[in-house]
């Protein structure tokens, strides 16, 4: 199926690994031109490195910047003024009790997962209004629905960029711009393996995926971690041109451990 986003230019925060870079590679199969972002110049260039080496033909740039820091997300902004396609990913995670999470650390989580998208969101919504079309998705969390008991933190900035998309999607009514929420279950990212480093108590991956779906998410249809790949796949559909009746929504690719039979 051809998903009409061939040469639309497609930002997308944090893509250097895991989801981001799996949904930067995919557009790219789509022939869409993709920016791809990380902290530092040396991963955004292994990165596109990476992706070209996937998609020979891919029309990759980069850009090194903390899309958690204003200033960096101004110069992007000067530096590609417009984007067709915006796709909200950067994030961070980190097991914590809740007892042990400070301020600070609240503030950190916040400005990362939530302002990211706020910043970039605002800067590139009205030219996508202005032209009628435009594709905005963030990368939400099936945390943001069951908040995780283990990162209470990172659930609340996932729930808040629900809100997020929701309010963001209203503004937009009557116009050919959508925004969209895809929430992932547990997926096998470089992340989620230093996730599990900290839980294990020293299993094996195969032990621990056994036991985490046995007992942390008993509810999951999929017994196992998802691949970044497969996230991706809904992220790109979202992205074209053929989901123009999707706005608004929150859309689940969570292995099924969300219990509800609608939303």
């Amino acid at each position: 199926m051809d998903l009409k986003i061939a040469n639309k230019l497609a930002l997308v925060s944090g893509s250097t690994k895991g989801i981001g870079h799996a949904i930067a590679v995919a557009l790219a199969r789509e022939e869409a031109r993709v920016i791809v972002n990380g902290r530092s110049q040396s991963s955004v260039d292994d990165a596109i490195t990476r992706l070209q080496e996937l998609v020979p033909d891919a029309r990759a740039e980069g850009f090194a910047g903390d899309m958690s820091n204003p200033a960096d997300v101004d110069a992007l902004v000067k530096r590609f003024p417009e984007v067709d396609i915006l796709v909200n990913n950067m994030g961070i995670f980190d097991p914590k009790p809740f007892e042990e999470i400070s301020d600070d650390e609240w503030q950190r989580f916040f400005n990362a997962n939530v302002m990211s998208g706020v910043r970039l969101s605002r800067a590139y919504l009205p030219k996508m209004k202005e032209k009628n079309w435009g594709r905005v998705v963030f990368i939400s969390s099936k945390s943001g629905i069951q908040i995780p008991v283990e990162m209470i933190h990172y659930g609340m900035t996932k729930t808040a960029q629900l809100a997020l998309s929701r309010g963001l999607a209203e503004t937009c009514a009557g116009t050919g711009v959508t925004v969209n929420s895809v929430l992932p279950g547990p997926t096998s990212s470089e992340g989620v393996t230093e996730f599990v480093n900290k839980l294990s108590g020293g299993k094996s991956f195969e032990e621990f995926q056994k036991e985490f779906f046995e007992q942390a998410r008993p509810s999951s249809i999929l017994k196992r971690f998802i691949t970044p790949e497969e996230i991706a796949n809904m992220v790109v559909y979202v992205c074209s041109e053929r989901s123009s009746a999707t706005n608004g929504a929150a859309l689940r690719a969570d292995g099924g451990v969300v219990r509800a039979a609608f939303g």
